[in-house]
Order: structure tokens, then C-alpha cells, then sequence
């Protein structure tokens, strides 16, 4: 094939990979990329520059040398580019020289599948321990059939170990069921200040058992379509989460005010703050700052990866400002309806 019949293949093979939407770029026997895709461009690979990729070179040259295809996955600069792309890139030979190669941008598809990893090995995990301790004190139980006293103790735990196990498997349920939803079903208008009230009384034993107190500043004009239940938990595990990762004797706050078309639900906490690299990471699945403390409450790691997923559902956001040894302030945004300002 001469030089003008590869230049045509490769117009051609180029336009049909700009109507894919294609990242794709022919390369000449001196790496100079002589046509590229707009998909291509924005990877920042453009035509009559020299290719300076050295992944993306030695990919090509060894696609000249087989004359075949050949293909990589991996973390490259691509286009200057500062931070690294997990790209899987594809190299065909076109003719004396010429290279074609395509470009398919894979980082959330891999961020996808560790998270997908990671939430296996966590279930296991979360799993495994009231599993395992449900085995131990049913054993425990069968030799202790002499002793009512034991009995009783042991039978108390594995009704604990029951229980949390249980809450795992309905938390687990409940986030799935959010992350599929594709809308919020069963919305109805309710006074907020009401539905945040209702949360503090669902919250109310924990909180008078570690001697602290509930402080709320709302106001009770905001009218919002939710579902009342969903947001009821949310804010429930805000105010939860609130409580076990203070000491006792402290305080939590809560506020409710209106911020343009927004409504603004704050709770606030003298607990022991989240250092700034964990922020970034508490509403992951699973995810806790101090393990210990979550054993001891029976916590899940999936309270607020609930919260978050409620908000979104809502066209909300959650946020969070901390500093360690100095508490924690949580804001959940929901945008208010056309009916609800109709309402101020």
C-alpha cells in the first residue's frame, strides 16, 4: 500500500471513529499524529505534533514491528496532561508507517470496579464478625445448659449479635434500594421543622443516655415535597452519628433556615472532629473513622453513605466542615419546589 492509499484508509478508519465518538489519532513513521478525532483532542493529542507519550510510542512501535494489532491498559500522562488517565490504548498498523491509535478513557470504569472490590471485602468483613460471634455463644449456650444464669447471659448477647447482624443486612438493603432508585417515590409536602422534630424524638433515649443535650433552631414556615420517611432517616442518621462520635455530657445542635432556593438542615457536634483526609472519604460505603468507636455503638459505616444518597435522590447535597478535637458540622441542602416558596 502506498502513501496516498494509507492516507485515504486513514481518513477513512478517522471518520468513522469521529462518528463513534471515538478518542483516536494516525501517527506517520515519525510519531507525528497527522490526523486526530475531536474525541482525541480532548485528551489533548492534536494533529501535526509529535507524539512524546513514551507508553503511547512504545505501543506503536511494536505494532509497526509485529504488523499487528496491539493493545495496553494502564495509568499514562496523556496531552500534558498533570495528573495520569487510566486509559486502554490500541494500536493497529495502517501502512509503511502509519499508526492508528485509539484511546478509550477507563478511570471510572476502575474506580467503579475497586469500589465494587471494596464493597465485597467490606460486606465480608462486617459480616463475618456477628456471624461468627452468633456461632460461638450458640456453642457457648449448648454447654451451658446447667447454668440458668449463663444461659440467660449468653442468650442476651446473641440477641445483640442478632440485632446488629440484622441492622447490617436492612442498611445494606436500604443504601441499595437509593443507589437504584430512579426517582423519589411517595413525595408529599410536609412542614420541615415538623419532620425534623419528629427525627429528634427517634433519637431521644440515645441521646439522654449519654446525659446530652438536643438543641434545635427551626424554622417552621419552610413547606418541602420529600418523602417524608426518607429524609426522616437521613436526618435521624445525621443526629446518630452526631451523638456516638461525641462524649458524653456534650451537645448537638440542629438549625433549619431558608438559603435561597434552598433548605439548609445543620447539625452540629462537640465530638472529636474528622481530620481533613478522611472528610473526603466519610460518605463512602463502609467507611469509618475510628473503628473502634463505630464496634462499640454498633455502628454500620453505612449511615451516612444513606444520607448521601437520600440527598442526591433529592437533588440535594451533604456536606461537612470539621476539625479534629473540635466537632463536626453537617449541612444537608434540598431544593424547595416552586409550591413551597408559593408558601413563604
Amino acid at each position: 500500500m502506498n502513501s496516498s492509499n494509507t492516507m485515504q484508509t486513514a481518513q477513512v478508519a478517522v471518520e468513522v471513529l469521529e462518528a463513534l465518538q471515538t478518542a483516536a489519532v494516525v501517527v506517520d513513521d515519525s510519531n507525528v499524529m497527522v490526523q486526530a478525532t475531536t474525541a482525541a483532542e480532548e485528551f489533548g493529542l492534536q494533529p501535526d505534533r509529535a507524539l512524546i507519550e513514551l507508553e503511547l510510542l512504545s505501543l506503536i512501535d511494536l505494532a509497526r514491528s509485529t504488523k499487528s494489532s496491539q493493545r495496553v491498559e494502564g495509568a499514562i500522562n496523556v496531552g500534558g496532561r498533570a495528573a495520569k488517565v487510566w486509559v486502554l490504548a490500541t494500536a493497529a498498523p495502517l501502512g509503511p508507517g502509519y499508526v492508528i491509535l485509539t484511546l478509550e478513557d477507563r478511570t471510572e470504569a476502575r474506580r467503579l470496579d475497586e469500589t465494587r472490590r471494596d464493597f465485597v471485602a467490606n460486606i465480608s468483613h462486617e459480616l463475618k464478625t456477628p456471624i461468627g460471634a452468633i456461632g460461638l455463644l450458640a456453642e457457648t449456650l449448648q454447654g451451658a445448659t446447667d447454668d440458668p444464669e449463663a444461659v440467660l447471659k449468653f442468650a442476651s448477647s446473641l440477641q445483640r449479635e442478632a440485632s446488629r447482624l440484622g441492622h447490617i443486612v436492612q442498611e445494606i438493603i436500604e443504601l441499595s434500594r437509593l443507589q437504584a432508585a430512579t426517582e423519589v417515590k411517595n413525595s408529599a409536602q410536609c412542614r420541615l421543622a415538623d419532620l425534623i422534630s419528629d427525627s429528634l424524638e427517634r433519637v431521644r433515649i440515645l441521646a439522654d443516655s449519654k446525659n446530652m443535650r438536643l438543641v434545635a433552631d427551626l424554622d417552621d414556615s419552610i413547606l418541602i415535597e420529600v418523602s417524608y420517611e426518607q429524609i426522616a432517616t437521613a436526618i435521624t442518621n445525621l443526629f446518630e452519628n452526631a451523638i456516638n462520635y461525641s462524649d458524653p455530657g456534650g451537645q448537638v445542635g440542629i438549625s433549619l433556615k431558608r438559603a435561597d432556593n434552598f433548605a439548609e438542615i445543620v447539625v452540629t457536634d462537640s465530638g472529636v472532629g474528622i481530620a481533613l483526609e478522611d472528610q473526603a472519604r466519610i460518605f463512602e460505603r463502609f467507611y469509618r473513622v475510628d473503628a473502634s468507636r463505630s464496634r462499640e455503638t454498633g455502628g454500620t459505616g453505612l449511615g451516612l453513605a444513606i444520607v448521601k444518597h437520600i440527598a442526591l435522590n433529592h437533588g440535594g447535597e451533604i456536606s461537612v466542615f470539621s476539625k479534629p478535637g473540635l466537632g463536626s458540622t453537617f449541612t444537608l441542602t434540598l431544593p424547595l419546589t416552586a409550591s413551597s416558596e408559593d408558601n413563604e
